[in-house]
């Protein structure tokens, strides 16, 4: 029988390189209408399984994948455990193989955790509830995501399954992150670190908890330890060839920005490790770090819209960006206003090239936040621009004199004390 099954299996093999949908015919009839369990029987199946997905994930067919699922219970309740909960996974990660398929995978997920639960699969249940709040976060639902997260903690905790524990915290931390909470976005990665203390942690693992750890240092404004952080994830991830450790390379890229160190992106770029992940990601930082280090605001501006995917769909990027332009904005304002003491708001516009409004309005920020003083005088539509004042010594000599008399008094006091004594 088994002889049978491999036989059909390599027929749907030839079949698939020139016909895919009668391949896909033949594999789904061999999986399905075959009703022998035995080991062997079961290992052609779960070749022709995985057959199945591939040609499915070619045709772009993701909804095939979803039926394939359902499809598949009978088979799932006569095979082991293990075997059934790592098919289940793969055809969902099948499923997210094909574009514009999310919602879809949040769908079979929800299925799926029901089935779990009628069938008494903890295990795979919980793994599959991980799953769906990960794609919770993907579609930005962070309330439900959050709320299946707290009740996977309750449950996982009691179980004390650390690896599991250490993939929920890091979820969490990566929820609170993106609805700007980042101090417990910071307690999660504690805690999964924790967790992760006690066990081994396969390297995919510890590279995304290095990342978060580094986006989180960002966050604070740390730039030199985020780069330590972006390294150490980019070096693990580039070791297992995986296609993530091009999103870190531009992390990387990001923090030597911000520390004011543009100069050295193209040599990061161009080493042995640079060159092997060359794409869309890392030039479009090669662009931002030449605009940064020309202090170009519209050659930032172009380079935005050219790598609107890379920068401005990637929230950790364009967070740190929109800072980074803000602060080149200060600069070249700063610049241009420095040889006048009166000058027309709409005149420096002009020159900046950015409408009058927006100019008007960071002029307005930076004299609060007193990065120059001057005044706005908005009816002649005019900034007023003050010399600095001088130091007042006056002030520092009393603060001098009131700290000479204190320790005075403070020496009389101790003497009075022993003559009392």
């Amino acid at each position: 029988m088994a002889s049978e099954l491999e036989g059909r299996l390599k027929t749907a093999s030839e079949l698939g390189t020139s016909d895919v949908p009668a391949a896909v015919e033949q594999l789904k009839g061999l999986v399905l209408e075959d009703s022998n369990y035995d080991a062997d029987a079961v290992r052609v199946k779960e070749q022709a399984i995985n057959q199945l997905c591939e040609l499915y994930i070619k045709q772009g067919n993701a909804q095939g994948l979803a039926d394939l699922l359902t499809s598949l219970r009978t088979f799932f309740n006569a095979i082991p455990k293990a075997k059934t909960a790592k098919l289940v996974r793969s055809i969902i990660d099948a499923i997210a193989k094909v574009p514009g398929s999310t919602q879809l995978q949040v769908d079979v997920c929800r299925a799926q955790v029901e089935w779990a639960k009628t069938e008494k699969r903890t295990f795979l249940r919980q793994r599959i509830e991980l799953r769906l709040a990960s794609l919770y976060m993907q579609v930005k639902d962070y309330p439900a995501a959050l709320a299946l997260i707290g009740t996977l903690l309750s449950e996982v905790k009691k179980l004390d399954d650390k690896l599991l524990l250490v993939d929920i915290y890091l979820l969490e931390s990566k929820v609170n992150h993106a609805l700007r909470n980042v101090p417990k976005a910071r307690a999660s990665l504690t805690a999964a670190r924790t967790a992760a203390n006690a066990i081994y942690v396969p390297l995919q693992l510890q590279a995304e908890i290095d990342c978060q750890s580094g986006i989180l240092c960002a966050e604070e404004k740390d730039y030199k330890t985020a780069y330590s952080y972006f390294f150490e994830s980019f070096e693990q991830l580039s070791s297992l060839d995986d296609p993530r450790a091009a999103q870190v390379l531009k992390y990387m890229l990001l923090a030597k920005v911000r520390q004011d160190q543009a100069d050295d992106v193209p040599g990061i770029i161009s080493s042995k490790a640079g060159l092997k992940y060359t794409g869309p990601e890392v030039e479009a930082m090669r662009a931002v770090a030449q605009a940064y280090h020309d202090r170009s605001l519209q050659t930032f501006q172009d380079v935005l819209e050219a790598h609107k995917t890379q920068l401005v769909d990637d929230d950790v990027v364009h967070a740190h960006l929109a800072s980074l332009y803000d602060t080149l904005l200060q600069q070249n304002l700063v610049r241009l206003i420095e040889p006048f003491s009166r000058v027309e708001i709409s005149h420096v516009a002009t020159l900046i090239g950015l409408p009058v409004a927006t100019v008007e309005s960071k002029l307005s920020q930076m004299i609060l936040d007193k990065k120059f003083s001057g005044t706005l005088d908005q009816g002649a539509g005019c900034l007023e621009v003050f010399s600095p004042a001088p130091p007042d010594a006056v002030y520092p000599a009393a603060l001098d004199v009131l700290d000479s008399l204190g320790r005075v008094v403070d020496t009389l006091f101790a003497r009075s004390q022993k003559v009392v004594a």
